[in-house]
């Protein structure tokens, strides 16, 4: 429907009044405590330079909650951006069903918002950049079978229920096991994380205590349950390539496993990609421009064969800040 006159330039007014000013942008990520969420900050203020340098003034404020299962305080962060009457919002909903109420209450108030990494169940979103999560759990799934030879005893250690992200690498993960290979039996694929590497390390070894004597390879779906999964496996002397073990995520608890024999395979993602597609996606947005209604973020298998690879060492190593 096309805009009466007097509405098109009271826009067409506002837009260019934002543009002068500066664009101010909220970048809401489902944490702040892991390396992960470091590296998008990183890039989402790379953008904002970036922007800023060109002529296009951008500040950004990063503000998220502490823990990644908050879902309450992530909700009155986006209530409270709305209300400080940002322009833009880039936020990674740390559930697909609980945000959805104040990201359309933003869109309601003429604030667009960006969703990355993690999916939303609602078409109030300008975009959508993330890793294609599915294609990663069944990379994963696939490393795993490699290892195994295609037999053994597998536990899968999901994250948290109603992250979209890691649900779809779970599903993707599963898809390959159960259609591809049917000599490997799964032992587990019910048992959630939590939030932190501590939730997940006593998950881990409530998992390892039960079915320690005949698993032979483990996947664990993010960056704290891959590395709570790390430190049991350790701790009951399965690792070192004794259980077969696929990660998704970079980490320096990761990284080190990894090298050390520890880890078998991680799936990475391009966090700093994430961050910085978001800022300069949003801007895009608010400036009237075109923009993809998703972008994949690109996933790629780190090995112990590989990891020095330039293309490898540098998703495994992304840029942070601290």
């Amino acid at each position: 429907m096309r805009l009466p006159l007097v509405s098109f330039f009271a826009f067409a007014l506002a837009s260019a009044a934002a543009n002068a000013a500066g664009y101010q942008i909220a970048v809401i990520p489902k944490g702040t405590t892991h390396e992960y969420w470091k590296s998008v900050h990183a890039g989402a203020r790379e953008a904002a330079r970036e922007l800023t340098a060109a002529g296009i003034p951008v500040e950004i404020t990063w503000k998220g909650p502490l823990r990644e299962d908050d879902r309450e305080q992530q909700v009155q962060v986006v209530e409270n951006f709305i209300g400080r009457q940002v322009d833009g919002i880039v936020l990674a909903p740390l559930d697909s069903r609980a945000l959805v109420a104040p990201v359309e209450e933003a869109a309601a108030a003429h604030i667009p918002v960006v969703i990355i990494d993690s999916g939303l169940e609602s078409k109030a979103q300008a975009a959508f950049i993330a890793t294609d999560n599915r294609e990663g759990g069944r990379i994963a799934a696939r490393r795993l079978g490699v290892l195994l030879g295609s037999r053994g005893k597998v536990i899968m250690l999901r994250y948290a229920g109603g992250s979209a992200s890691t649900e779809a690498r779970e599903a993707g993960f599963l898809e390959v096991m159960q259609g591809s290979l049917p000599w490997i039996r799964l032992l587990s694929t019910d048992q959630h994380a939590g939030a932190t590497r501590d939730t997940a390390r006593r998950v881990s070894e409530n998992l390892l205590n039960r079915f320690g004597g005949e698993v032979t390879g483990v996947f664990a779906s993010n960056e704290s349950a891959a590395s709570g999964m790390l430190l049991a496996l350790r701790d009951a002397g399965l690792a070192g390539g004794k259980v077969k073990f696929v990660g998704f995520d970079s980490g320096e608890t990761l990284d080190r496993g990894l090298d050390a024999g520890d880890i078998q395979g991680l799936v990475v993602q391009n966090p700093f990609k994430m961050g910085y597609l978001g800022v300069k996606t949003i801007v895009a947005v608010l400036r009237g421009e075109k923009v993809p209604a998703f972008t994949d973020t690109g996933v790629v298998l780190a090995t112990p064969e590989n990891r020095n690879e330039p293309a490898v060492k540098s998703l495994l190593h992304p840029p942070a800040d601290r």
